[in-house]
């Protein structure tokens, strides 16, 4: 059981996100990737970074609804995985459309080899 409202798959929230050289964190949006089952059962929740700074990566969604998840910028989606306790979460900004969401699906299925 969790101390939080489990969030669901595609809500986006407003996290202390590390950078990836563990330097120090930036509070950014991050979009949930397990599902509500999982974040039901356990005291983490599996996020992906949003940002609004489009880098030569390619491995990056594209939000086309930004502005509908709750973002003040056009954004996307930065193809790494981070677990955070639900208590770091400071709030819940919005949620992906459908076709947001099944995108940063697909990417994380190429990335990770799943079928």
């Amino acid at each position: 059981m969790t101390a939080y409202d489990p969030y669901d798959q595609g809500d986006v929230l407003l996290v202390p996100f590390p950078f990836t050289d563990q330097s120090g964190a930036k509070q950014r949006p991050a979009v949930v990737l397990s599902r509500r089952s999982h974040n039901q059962a356990h005291p983490d929740v599996i996020l992906a970074p949003v940002t609004s700074q489009v880098s030569p990566v390619t491995d990056e969604v594209t939000l086309a609804d930004w502005s509908g998840a709750g973002l003040v910028k056009p954004s996307v989606v930065k193809p790494l995985l981070s677990a955070f306790e639900g208590r770091l979460v400071r709030r819940k900004l919005g949620a992906l459309s459908a076709p947001d969401l099944a995108q940063v699906r697909t990417l994380f299925a190429r990335i990770l080899d799943l079928p």
